[in-house]
């Protein structure tokens, strides 16, 4: 059961002008489920993106990113994704099966292969089995429709329980604007990037400059702050569209008013999605949000974080509701800040102040920590004492379904 994750309400995910999305059943890995999904992008929209940080990269992940970073720019004017199948490890083939379909695609929109990005989710090693997805192709795009973001949410899932679309509507001026977003993942799930897929896009005018460090900044605030388990997947992604539809003056620049306004925006959809893949983990109980201040940079604060969150010992008291709160101060003390003075470290668990100048606080109690351990939601509070720098992550706790859901992964 996801922590606190409804099901989104397909009412309230609102369609991106100059988008339209198909979805097909091309039983990648097993029969009636949809598992192609297909973006058609209009012709005005600019696109950029971040994908894993992990040197085993899938197939699509490579042509993704020779596409974005073609000398002069790209054109893209469609996404294919598959889900079943992660087209990673497969080598040489994998790239020729990834560089079929998006010929076919081409053909099918009179377009070029290099203005189609391909994703893939799924099994790793495993052959594409490229030819069952050709043939849905058509049907995908038959199918293709501006309303059905929340089926492709669903149609994009491989692990996940719940699938995961957010939006929000923004006024800048007179002009109303659209920001919907959907994504997966549900394990292997850590930052550089947190296996995951997203896809945000708005119908605002953006210049297309700006469309790459714009991903980036997306990514850094939202989907590089969550972990799971610590592991990178091969073929993480999030793409940013922007279908220029939108009656505004163009965004040249964060920096104005309105630029301010819609990058805030931007940033809220993204977080909103990043977290349900938290409180979608596998197996997951309990949504921890770990905020880590006084540190001498922000550096010193995602070492500190990433530590606590990657602790089995320190996930695994989570699950138990077990307040045994040495473990996470013994993750601080081995985080990597060679020159901490534990006698500054202040631990609180949500109100409860657990520990203070580096020890157990005189005040604290058993039974208020427990209480605080009990909860669906808990803030981890660790003040360094080191200097002004603050940053936040989310994670979740590690339970017995875990272990069962990934040794039964391929089964």
């Amino acid at each position: 059961m996801p922590v606190r994750l409804p099901p989104p309400n397909p009412a309230e995910i609102f369609p991106v002008p100059g988008i339209q999305i198909g979805i097909a059943q091309a039983g990648v890995k097993r029969a009636d489920k949809d598992d192609l999904t297909v973006f058609l992008l209009d012709s005005e929209t600019v696109v950029g993106g971040v994908f894993t940080k992990n040197r085993f990269k899938a197939a699509p992940v490579q042509i993704c990113e020779s596409i974005l970073n073609a000398p002069g720019g790209a054109n893209v004017r469609a996404l294919v994704i598959n889900t079943g199948n992660a087209n990673a490890g497969t080598g040489d083939s994998g790239l020729s099966n990834a560089r079929l379909i998006c010929a076919e695609l081409a053909k099918l929109l009179s377009l070029n292969p290099n203005q189609i990005l391909p994703f893939s989710t799924g099994v790793i090693m495993e052959p594409l089995p490229f030819e069952k997805i050709i043939k849905a192709l058509p049907a995908a795009v038959k199918a293709a429709s501006s309303d059905v973001w929340a089926q492709a949410a669903h149609s994009i899932m491989t692990t996940d329980t719940v699938a995961k679309a957010f939006s929000q509507r923004v006024s800048l001026g007179a002009a109303s604007l659209t920001i919907t977003g959907i994504a997966k993942g549900a394990g292997m799930i850590h930052p550089n990037m947190a296996t995951m897929l997203g896809y945000l896009a708005t119908d605002a005018q953006i210049a297309p400059e700006l469309m790459k460090p714009l991903a980036l900044e997306l990514a850094n605030s939202s989907f590089n702050r969550i972990t799971v388990d610590g592991d990178t997947s091969t073929n993480d992604s999030f793409v940013v569209m922007a279908t220029n539809k939108a009656a505004h003056a163009p965004i040249t620049s964060w920096s104005t008013e309105d630029g301010q306004i819609l990058l805030k925006a931007l940033k809220r959809v993204s977080v909103q999605l990043a977290q349900a893949i938290v409180r979608d983990a596998e197996g997951a109980t309990k949504f921890i949000t770990l905020n880590i201040k006084g540190g001498q940079t922000l550096e010193e604060c995602k070492k500190v974080a990433l530590a606590i969150a990657h602790s089995p010992l320190v996930k695994t008291a989570f699950f138990a509701s077990d307040p045994n709160l040495g473990r996470i101060l013994a993750a601080v003390g081995y985080a990597g800040i060679e020159d901490l003075d534990q006698s500054r470290i202040e631990l609180y668990l949500d109100d409860v102040h657990v520990a203070t100048s580096g020890s157990r606080h005189p005040h604290y109690k058993e039974e208020d920590g427990q209480r605080v351990m009990k909860q669906e939601e808990i803030l981890v509070t660790v003040d360094l004492g080191r200097g002004g720098a603050e940053d936040t992550f989310w994670t979740c706790d590690l339970s017995h379904e875990y272990v069962s859901i990934n040794a039964d992964y391929r089964s």
